[in-house]
């Protein structure tokens, strides 16, 4: 919290992390809007470093669907951030995008998908601790020369693009966040830096035979190699993972690491188990940090539910993007 004393010396935020990623697709990239065809309803919660006082709470619901009339997907998605004991610096947004659907050739399709956002950025400065209240017989005094920004409370719109090309049994896509660049800052304008996110992965089927089923009642094993690349404010984030869905029973596991000032920062190894059934899925991520602060913030932890709703008539028969539900 004493960082935000200095704001005014070039401090830039960093966006959201989801562990899940494919659990929570229209943050990913506003691409993924209506990718699925039939209407999909998703819940996320992620506790990270529960350890430092719930240092990051996020809550985020979406949902998104396929128009025909539109020619393409509608989606909105809603979110909470809350930073710090009591939720000293709490973010809200709340987004609506569209994705444009075409085909590319006879097997490759393509996305292209715009957000639109507004943003509430809060402080609750009766929350904040700085070093100069803290009396070395009586604890913290209360008092501080810190000096309270004018403003507590920001709104400011927010602009994402994105786009995203599949196929039968492959996927890439790309997006950029912030576009504008708008100010989120309590001292001054101290803009938001743009966000690049690149995604690509494939499936595999294990088996010979693509059998629906097997005598256990489980899927045919399908393997699903991923990778994820983002930038932000001079860093960047690497993170590859590879999923094991066999049917109803998804697992996988990522590695994430950082380089910023060139320096090579590994993060955290991320577990994930999932339940899929019908059109209703549920998973469990637990990230285990593995940087200096490994035993200082009791890793991340992330809930997600999904739901896939029955899917109304279509005049002409629309195929959905496959790829990985957690």
């Amino acid at each position: 919290m004493v960082l935000l004393t200095c704001a005014n010396q070039g401090i830039q935020a960093q966006d959201v992390v989801f562990s899940q990623f494919y659990a929570n697709p229209l943050y990913l990239n506003p691409a993924f809007a209506g990718s699925k065809v039939c209407p999909r309803l998703s819940l996320n919660y992620r506790s990270q470093w529960p350890a430092l006082v719930s240092a990051y709470t996020t809550v985020s619901a979406s949902y998104d669907q396929y128009f025909d009339q539109l020619h393409g997907g509608v989606g909105a998605i809603v979110m909470t951030d809350r930073q710090g004991d009591h939720g000293a610096l709490s973010t809200s947004a709340l987004s609506i995008m569209y994705a444009f659907r075409f085909q590319l050739a006879r097997e490759v399709w393509v996305n292209a998908g715009l957000e639109m956002g507004i943003v509430n950025t809060s402080l609750n400065w009766e929350d904040l601790r700085f070093p100069d209240m803290i009396d070395k017989v009586t604890g913290f005094t209360g008092m501080t020369s810190a000096q309270m920004p004018e403003e507590t409370n920001k709104w400011y719109l927010d602009f994402d693009a994105g786009v995203l090309v599949y196929g039968p049994a492959w996927y890439a896509g790309f997006s950029a966040s912030h576009l504008t660049q708008p100010s989120n800052g309590f001292y001054g304008v101290v803009k938001l830096p743009m966000k690049f996110t690149a995604n690509v992965g494939a499936l595999f089927n294990v088996a010979e035979e693509a059998r629906r089923t097997s005598s256990l009642g489980l899927g045919t094993p399908v393997l699903s190699p991923n990778i994820i690349y983002q930038y932000q404010a001079g860093f960047h984030y690497f993170n590859y993972g590879l999923y094991l869905d066999w049917m109803p029973f998804l697992v996988g596991v990522w590695f994430r690491n950082g380089i910023g000032a060139e320096r090579w920062n590994p993060d955290a190894f991320i577990f994930q188990v999932g339940f899929q059934q019908d059109y209703f899925k549920i998973g469990y991520s637990y990230d285990v940090t593995v940087s200096k602060l490994t035993n200082n913030t009791s890793g991340a932890h992330e809930l997600s539910l999904g739901v896939i709703l029955p899917c109304p008539e279509k005049k002409q028969r629309i195929k959905a993007i496959r790829c990985p539900s957690f």
